[in-house]
């Protein structure tokens, strides 16, 4: 899941964690069968100036939406769409999260740190030292601490957001991606090099167990089902894998999907896991039948480029920052002046 932009697109024009996500207040009963379609509804928040990205997230209490960006934290209000371009300064953020409380935490992949800031106000209420190239962040309710994935050195930042302080570091090796708490005391950390998931007891802070993932190649995004304990791993080669959590055996080994998938989110109303694929400019729909079992229901056309995302789970809209991307000596590099955030929702 590491959020450099630097990656192949062969397109240049155009066409976003916590405890598993529970079922929203008024949340539609689920239904079997066909699904109404997903389709882009609109475009918001078009930005001039510096359009780098990475992760996305909703703060559901707060009834915002959260982008990282290379300069700080975006912020957009989920309702009335008004935008505080930025919140929070950051040196090349990579991920947002919502706390308890009304604090939020954001990873800055630069500088080595992490930021502790008012949800409401974006006042910095602590800067933290975290482990080389700080990437993932997760909450976990029942340790109270925030889990700091650093993709450099394999190591795990613990930080107590209640009380502002690093409460420790855990080694775990490998380029740490994306990470899930079960709300149960486990976290599951994608390892991209090993090709491995990692299992870590959340209150004793040590690596439980680790699971192979095999035909997956480069595992990044993951989000999971909470209450069949299912997981969906997304992996470079070009597949998700469906897993159990209780002891990593793979339900559903080679869900084919398209390329550059950094982000994996689960609508728990529908019960599908939606995966953007940025150098195709798709979101790959993953449904999870009554059964258990997983299979890709569909593909639907976003941009090139939009490999990140975030749901809200009160209304089932989705959230994909994007931008056009161009050529530069050092790679690809997105164009200023072209940043703005998709919006997917279901037709009535």
């Amino acid at each position: 899941m590491q959020c450099r932009l630097a990656f192949c697109l062969l397109a240049m024009t155009s066409l976003g964690s916590s405890a598993f996500p529970q079922d929203s207040p008024g949340a539609q009963p689920r239904l079997p069968g066909a699904q109404p379609r997903l389709r882009l509804l609109k475009t918001i928040s078009r930005q001039e100036g510096d359009a780098r990205f990475a992760f996305a997230s909703v703060d559901s209490a707060a009834r915002r939406l959260y982008v990282a960006r290379g300069f700080g934290v975006t912020a957009v209000d989920l309702d009335g769409e008004h935008v505080n371009r930025q919140l929070v300064p950051g040196d090349h953020v990579h991920m947002v999260i919502a706390l308890p409380g009304g604090r939020a935490l954001s990873t800055n992949g630069d500088a080595n740190t992490a930021t502790l800031f008012d949800a409401s106000s974006g006042e910095v209420i602590a800067q933290l030292d975290t482990g080389k190239d700080p990437d993932a962040a997760t909450y976990d309710p029942v340790s109270g601490l925030v889990f700091v994935m650093g993709h450099q050195e394999g190591d795990i930042t613990l930080i107590d957001p209640r009380e502002a302080r690093v409460a420790g570091r855990l080694a775990v090796g490998g380029r740490l991606e994306s990470a899930v708490a079960d709300g149960h005391g486990r976290l599951f950390v994608n390892v991209r090099d090993l090709n491995q998931m990692a299992v870590i007891d959340t209150l004793a802070g040590r690596v439980l167990r680790r699971n192979d993932l095999p035909g997956c190649e480069g595992p990044t995004g993951m989000a999971g089902d909470v209450e069949t304990g299912i997981l969906v791993v997304a992996c470079a080669n070009r597949v998700a894998v469906g897993l159990r959590a209780s002891d990593g055996s793979v339900l559903a080994p080679r869900l084919p999907i398209d390329r550059k998938a950094d982000a994996v989110m689960f609508d728990p109303v529908r019960r599908n896991f939606y995966i953007p694929c940025g150098r195709d400019g798709t979101l790959i729909v993953i449904s999870e039948s009554k059964e258990g079992g997983l299979a890709v229901q569909s593909s639907v056309a976003t941009a090139v480029g939009a490999h990140t995302g975030a749901l809200d789970p009160q209304t089932g809209r989705l959230y994909l920052p994007t931008a056009d991307f161009h050529l530069t000596l050092g790679g690809i590099a997105p164009t200023d002046g072209t940043f703005r955030v998709l919006v997917l929702g279901f037709e009535p």
